[in-house]
């Protein structure tokens, strides 16, 4: 049998990536109106965890993936991560599949913003046009001021936003710290966060909440019927898996050429979206995705010109 080459290895990983994760955001999605979303979170990462330590640390440095002389920014990194992840699936709670990915879709030009602040990079005037021109799409489809609007639609500005924040701690510390290091720090920033919020909220105290992300946040614990369970394996080995594929994948060739593979999730939401959920985009929300879509790849395009230093990937959840 033939060995697949790197560029084909390397798609087929990110697509597998893709395929795991988009069906993360379903299966959260599905479990929003029953569960808390910090006890889902906490089964998804103990799951995930035990993923990490059975298959992923074997095939890497084994139990010293744990070692770091860097905690504090692990610690800090993994915080952001969750955050991201928290108002992100807060946001699924509330609004279409497919909009709440395509707003997310925004990160790669938070990320080159805050490259700009913090890094001291430098940005061209394309670069800038490109910027504004995904942020006019993300107003397309969060339509402030109008009655279409709904406050649900900020969250995964919110959830870009520290993932753009992630990225830029992940470029400072990504020289010593391996991939595998840094994925066990975040699943157990993950259990840390959403015990303490189970132990604070979890009890169902704030539980009566007429908005969607609020009682989805603030639900009592409850616990998880036979019938989910099956779910609940999908959420934790799927992104445990994804997290490996995804690394796989920027392992083994380019990050200008796999990046793109990964806005696949977008027609991936559209299409989850109008056959689990029942959910159709109106016109706008079309014209919004494609103008998100067309400034990140071209964002993509840019960086592929320049030394490997810049934008690495544009979704990581």
């Amino acid at each position: 049998m033939t060995a697949l080459s790197p560029k084909a290895l390397g798609a087929l990983c990110a697509v597998l990536a893709v395929v795991f994760f988009s069906a993360n955001d379903v299966a959260i999605k599905s479990l929003s109106d029953g569960y808390a979303l910090h006890q889902v979170v906490l089964i998804r990462s103990f799951i995930g965890l035990a993923f990490i330590l059975a298959l992923i640390a074997p095939l890497t440095d084994g139990f010293a993936i744990a070692r770091t002389k860097r905690l504090k920014m692990h610690l800090l990194r993994g915080g952001f991560v969750v955050f991201a992840n928290l108002t992100f699936f807060l946001a699924l709670a509330a609004m279409p599949l497919a909009e709440a990915v395509a707003i997310f879709f925004i990160s790669p030009l938070v990320i080159t913003i805050f490259s700009v602040l913090f890094l001291g990079e430098k940005v061209g005037p394309r670069r800038w046009a490109a910027i504004a021109l995904g942020f006019a799409g993300v107003l397309i489809m969060v339509r402030p001021g109008t009655a279409a609007f709904q406050p649900a639609s900020v969250l995964p500005l919110v959830s870009a936003t520290c993932y753009a924040a992630m990225h830029v701690m992940t470029r400072r510390i990504g020289g010593t710290e391996s991939a595998a290091t840094m994925a066990f720090y975040i699943q157990i920033v993950f259990i840390i966060v959403c015990t303490a919020m189970g132990l604070t909220v979890g009890w169902g105290q704030f539980a009566d909440q007429s908005d969607p992300s609020l009682a989805f946040l603030l639900r009592a614990w409850d616990w998880p019927q036979m019938a989910d369970m099956p779910v609940f394996v999908v959420i934790g080995a799927g992104t445990a898996f994804a997290g490996y594929l995804i690394s796989q994948a920027y392992r083994v060739t380019e990050a200008s050429f796999v990046a793109p593979f990964e806005y696949l999730a977008l027609p991936m939401a559209v299409v989850w979206g109008m056959v689990v959920f029942d959910e159709f985009p109106v016109l706008a929300d079309y014209l919004g995705m494609a103008l998100i879509m067309a400034a990140g790849l071209f964002m993509l395009w840019r960086d592929a010109q320049k030394p490997p230093a810049g934008l690495q990937r544009p979704l990581r959840r």
